[in-house]
């Protein structure tokens, strides 16, 4: 009996029964799996590229010199930052070095445009054998006056220092030559002694001594060079009279049109030193 011209109601009961096969279910249709979103694939293959790392030997090496110049940089900013002279200086200090840093160049300055003015003179001159003969005697006698050799005249300042209490040392007269050489002074003594470039001081016995010579109160100073130049550099705030002040020592300055240096130096031979032109 062909089981197509049976009634379903009878198939059914014959089923039940197990006379007939069973009917296998049909197969659900396979589900396709959503392709990955390009976003997602291209972090994977981003993160795949890095991880884990491949360093290779010459990125090992750039990364340990690197290393080593940012350290050496850190280190040289801190120690420099940390030493610097300047960095707990007052601003009465800073501007009065910036004062003298200013005079030094000008000076420097000028004495370049002399040099160049005498080269100009020698390769200029007809007969520049006595052209080179007056500029060595013009050269000798600037060198008598810093050597302290011969007398000297000209503007300039008087510094004179009275000190009861008796503070003032050896070390504040020598803070004073020294601002008065970088203000421009040519030509200076102390009371009746020569100050050169080998000029020392000291304390002795109460008292300052200058080259070993002993000084006493009043100091005075006599000083050659440009007053305009002279005074203020004593005069400013952190200078020279302001710390005498504070010693409670007075100090007065007064310009002059003519100031004469005569105290002289006899001229010492160096023992190993020699002119390279001979």
């Amino acid at each position: 009996m062909s089981d197509g011209n049976t009634p379903p109601e009878e198939r059914r009961s014959a089923r039940e029964a197990g006379s007939l096969p069973q009917e296998e279910p049909a197969p659900e249709p396979a589900r396709a799996e959503p392709a990955p979103a390009p976003e997602s694939s291209g972090r994977r293959r981003l993160v795949q590229a890095l991880w884990p790392p491949r360093v290779t030997r010459a990125q090992l090496i750039v990364a340990v010199l690197l290393f080593v110049l940012g350290l050496g940089l850190a280190i040289q900013v801190r120690s420099t930052s940390e030493n610097s002279a300047l960095r707990g200086a007052r601003h009465e200090d800073l501007v009065r070095i910036l004062d003298e840093l200013d005079d030094r160049t000008k000076r420097l300055e000028d004495e370049k445009r002399e040099l160049e003015g005498h080269r100009t003179e020698l390769e200029s001159s007809s007969d520049q054998a006595e052209e080179a003969r007056k500029q060595t005697r013009e050269k000798e006698a600037q060198l008598g006056v810093l050597a302290g050799t011969v007398k000297a005249e000209g503007p300039g300042i008087r510094l004179t220092v009275n000190d009861r209490a008796g503070a003032t040392d050896s070390d504040t007269l020598l803070d004073a030559v020294q601002e008065l050489r970088a203000a421009g002074a040519e030509a200076m003594q102390i009371n009746g002694v020569r100050v050169v470039a080998s000029t020392y001081f000291s304390d002795s016995g109460g008292g300052v001594s200058v080259d070993g010579h002993k000084i006493g109160q009043p100091y005075r100073f006599e000083v050659i060079g440009k007053p305009a130049d002279l005074e203020p550099a004593l005069n400013i705030p952190g200078g020279v009279v302001q710390t005498l002040k504070n010693k409670q020592a007075t100090a007065s300055v007064t310009r002059s049109e003519k100031i004469t240096v005569d105290a002289l130096r006899s001229a010492k031979r160096p023992d190993y030193a020699r002119s390279s032109s001979q």
